[in-house]
């Protein structure tokens, strides 16, 4: 019988805000949850019985399509299941970001290993469980998980300080950037965000290039898919060193074709649709409008 789904999308995600320090094992309400933030797209899922699963992105897309192998492995989870969580990349023994924008047939092709990282769940069958402290959304989460294959996975978490700070420092080389750090009293609540914090290495993130404005031999602006978000957007104005090395590195990559992109204050924008292979160091400004600053780039590779 088919299951009253407690919690339908789209759903607002629940942001941690950067913080510079990994705050005290009693910093946060109810004591704090270190977990590794990875370099993945965030991803709501649900599980829907007989219905097809939905994968949400942070902005409400639906990533089903892109990703099959994991909707595939969310509609095998119970029917009304809703975890949060991130859509991540595994390949030569790291995370790898870039990969999250080839074409599903070839990443199969080079053994690139796509899994979800759920660390937090919204709704068991039939019941919202977002009013529950995270402490005990926590335990849900690894019973709800507990047949769950290799390609549904519990984020790496601890409440022991000195352990979080171990994987801070260690999981740099496997493509973890940091800290998420939960108050384990807290809601799944976007009015108690303040008791979520990231902590990262630098302020710094890697992008992935997928597209530009301007020709080729003059790119104004590159098109940019973050870390966290399946959805792209528009950098800032380039400066002319960071031109320059777009001018060579575009050379180099296929021509996908024309599209647009709605961006702040300059509307709907045509931009050239490049094939991947190409990261961007970027640095996000928050101020009343969010601007990402790209700092140079550099081989999808690395």
């Amino acid at each position: 019988m088919r299951v009253v789904a407690a919690v339908v999308p789209p759903v607002q995600v629940m942001r941690p805000r950067t913080a510079a320090e990994i705050p005290a094992a009693d910093g946060l309400p109810g004591g704090v949850q270190y977990s590794v933030k990875l370099d993945g797209f965030r991803c709501v899922a649900f599980a829907r019985g007989a219905a097809p699963p939905v994968l949400q992105s942070r902005s409400g897309r639906d990533m089903r399509p892109d990703f099959p192998d994991v909707a595939a492995a969310i509609g095998a989870l119970p029917d009304g299941l809703v975890l949060d969580g991130e859509v991540c990349a595994w390949a030569d023994g790291a995370f790898a970001f870039h990969q999250l924008m080839r074409p599903h047939a070839a990443r199969v092709a080079d053994g690139v290993v796509v899994a979800y990282v759920a660390f937090d769940v919204l709704a068991v069958p039939g019941r919202d469980v977002r009013e529950l402290p995270l402490e005990q959304r926590w335990e849900l989460l690894g019973g709800a998980l507990k047949e769950a294959g290799p390609q549904v996975q519990r984020v790496l978490a601890t409440t022991d300080r000195e352990q979080a700070l171990v994987w801070y420092e260690a999981l740099v080389g496997q493509g973890v950037e940091g800290l998420v750090c939960k108050g384990l009293a807290s809601r799944y609540r976007l009015r108690e965000a303040k008791s979520w914090v990231k902590v990262r290495h630098a302020d710094t993130r890697d992008a992935a290039v997928v597209g530009y404005t301007g020709t080729a031999r003059a790119p104004r602006a590159l098109v940019l898919v973050l870390p966290g978000d399946a959805d792209p957007l528009l950098s800032s104005p380039l400066t002319p060193t960071v031109r320059a090395q777009a001018r060579e590195a575009l050379a180099g990559l296929a021509d996908e074709g024309e599209e647009r992109i709605v961006a702040i204050g300059l509307g709907d924008v045509p931009y050239r649709r490049v094939g991947t292979g190409l990261l961007a160091e970027v640095r996000q400004n928050i101020g009343r409008h969010a601007t990402s600053t790209v700092l140079r780039l550099r081989p999808g590779d690395r």
